[in-house]
């Protein structure tokens, strides 16, 4: 079996409003790189890539004269093609190369008749927990509803959310408004919902001493982890000697060196596992059995997932022993999918891990088309802009904090 074209197409996919967060905003839809790996034996293997548009579909039809006969089970050898990692130290090409190796997982399941779950080891559980991805979000441009700023409309928010999909974890994603402020939102989630856990991610974007002074000030509330509150393994280090509260990351500890490093003087005490991040599926289990034999903790992390995305996210929660936290997931923030069924449904707080060959998803052409189309007309979006603060940008520490009281409509072009 060798692999006879590679294909890519950019889609954009609304959401039912603007999210916003510390770097910006997603501006009402995600934009997403589908990658489609077909082989000599007439299978298609599904991949999925953030952002990238026209630049993104040039590296995979560039790819094309370097994998077109390589077989898609030698994918170690694919890795190093792609992404050696002194050969593409200019150009990281380690989300492309996730997005290939999810399609090949994906094309070897169909070959031989079982989930990419088997493939990787056999599951362990047969659905995946979700936290409560909650956003401040700017009311939808067309609609006018979803706005999420005040206290009240966030507290409200997150019930909604755990009434309609049974969510009991609630990560609230913060770093918008000034942290006084984000810490009284965080209580009153705590407090409307006692019986459930919590966690808060401000991207990074504090000092390390504002980051202590958060931190002590929420250590009796039941935190899973307080994720990312500075940039930097230092500064991580300085905030974790000085807190009670276990600090997690998805910026800092995204590779093998970075997590050896935390290893040898730890920094950070969980670390998320992203799929794409991490360069596949099949890394995030190693790095996963690396945090196993020295007893960090796990939880996969969302970077904008789509259903083909969110597919790879379940099958490494259903093989991984110590994933001991609910995953993370904009999923529910959507309004539709380019897979065929449309959104994958929660289930008291968890989706099942799909049992059909292969990653378990298909492609809605017809879906596929629209939301290509929408992407032709819309174009891409500044992720690290805030369509509502032209001209504005965080500094790092930050210290240009939106307006909790400013409720002024957002004008988005839809």
């Amino acid at each position: 079996m060798q692999i006879r074209d590679i294909r890519a197409t950019t889609v954009t996919v609304p959401l039912e409003a603007p999210l916003r967060h510390a770097n910006g905003c997603h501006w009402g839809r995600f934009v997403r790189t589908i990658v489609e790996v077909e082989t000599d034996n007439g299978l298609i293997g599904l991949g999925e890539m953030g952002g990238g548009g026209e630049s993104a579909e040039a590296v995979f039809r560039a790819l094309k004269t370097t994998l077109v006969g390589h077989d898609p089970a030698r994918l170690e050898e694919m890795r190093f093609r792609v992404a050696n990692p002194t050969a593409s130290l200019y150009n990281n090409r380690t989300q492309v190369l996730a997005a290939l190796e999810f399609a090949c997982l994906d094309i070897l399941g169909q070959a031989w008749g079982v989930p990419v779950s088997e493939i990787l080891g056999g599951r362990l559980r047969e659905r995946v927990r979700f936290a409560t991805y909650a956003f401040f979000r700017y009311p939808d441009p067309r609609t006018g509803t979803g706005e999420v700023r005040t206290i009240d409309q966030m507290v409200a928010a997150v019930g909604e959310w755990k009434r309609r999909f049974g969510f009991t974890t609630h990560k609230l994603k913060a770093g918008v408004f000034p942290p006084d402020y984000e810490l009284e939102v965080y209580r009153a989630i705590a407090a409307a919902f006692p019986g459930d856990s919590l966690r808060f991610d401000p991207n990074g974007v504090w000092s390390a001493e504002q980051a202590i002074r958060f931190g002590q000030a929420i250590e009796g509330l039941r935190n899973d982890y307080l994720e990312d509150p500075v940039y930097g393994m230092n500064g991580m280090r300085r905030t974790r000697q000085m807190i009670r509260v276990p600090l997690a990351t998805n910026t800092v500890v995204v590779n093998f060196e970075q997590l050896a490093a935390n290893v040898f003087d730890t920094a950070v005490d969980v670390i998320l596992l992203d799929t794409t991040f991490w360069g596949g599926i099949r890394e995030c289990v190693k790095a996963a059995a690396v945090c196993d034999t020295f007893q960090l903790g796990v939880a996969v992390h969302s970077s904008g997932e789509l259903g083909i995305q969110l597919a790879t996210m379940l099958h490494l929660g259903a093989v991984i022993p110590n994933l001991s936290f609910a995953a993370d997931a904009h999923y529910h923030h959507l309004t539709d999918d380019i897979i065929e069924g449309g959104l994958m449904r929660y289930e008291n707080g968890a989706i099942r891990v799909p049992d059909g060959p292969g990653l378990g998803v298909r492609l809605n052409r017809d879906k596929l088309r629209e939301y290509a189309e929408l992407y032709k007309r819309l174009g891409g979006y500044p992720y690290d802009q805030d369509p509502a603060r032209p001209g504005w940008a965080p500094v790092l520490p930050n210290d240009r904090w939106a307006d909790p009281s400013d409720g002024r409509p957002v004008k988005i072009p839809y």
